[in-house]
């Protein structure tokens, strides 16, 4: 089922996200639900607060944005319970955008490679490092988790430029391809 995505200016996009342990009810549809979502939107990742749930689960997709030579460096995996250890590598910068932002982008700095500690959709626990474009998305995504949005990296600059539009998402006053649900529409 493609679910509505939560705007900008919705409470739960800035909220930490709880753990969830392997008898949360329904994960397999809600991460079912949650692919679908995604790729109707046209996403390369989506985190639960983005979808109303303030849970630690997010999921990427990198292998649809990569050219089919570089299909292989690309991941399609779920992330639950996650925690960023270790972030390393010079920080680069790369527009970025969100479902829950449509039509803002803006460069956003981040770190090369990480390496982060999450459990797999059957709770198995696992360390890996992640470098490039796989890095950034689980970045992008992870950030959801903790209550932060990529604005959050934002030049104060860029931020002024961009405020009329963050507020035509706040209030709804906007048009996108996909379902959203808008907090306080008037």
């Amino acid at each position: 089922m493609i679910l509505p995505i939560i705007a900008y200016g919705t409470p739960i996009l800035k909220r930490v996200a709880d753990e969830i342990d392997k008898d949360f009810e329904g994960l397999d549809q809600l991460i079912e639900d949650m692919w679908s979502t995604m790729y109707n939107a046209q996403g390369v990742g989506l985190a639960a607060p983005q979808i109303g749930k303030s849970i630690r689960l997010f999921l990427i997709d990198t292998e649809q944005v990569l050219e089919d030579e570089d299909k292989e460096k690309g991941i399609k995996q779920v992330f639950i319970n996650a925690d960023i250890k270790e972030q390393t590598g010079k920080p680069w910068a790369y527009e970025e955008g969100c479902l829950s932002i449509p039509n803002v982008r803006a460069d956003v700095e981040r770190n090369e490679k990480i390496v982060i500690e999450y459990d797999t959709p059957d709770f198995t626990r696992v360390t890996q490092e992640f470098e490039g474009i796989n890095a950034r998305v689980i970045q992008h995504e992870y950030d959801h988790i903790e209550g932060k949005l990529f604005l959050d990296y934002v030049k104060p600059v860029k931020k002024r430029l961009i405020k009329r539009k963050l507020e035509s998402i706040r209030k709804g006053a906007i048009s996108v391809d996909y379902k959203m649900k808008f907090y306080n529409r008037k």
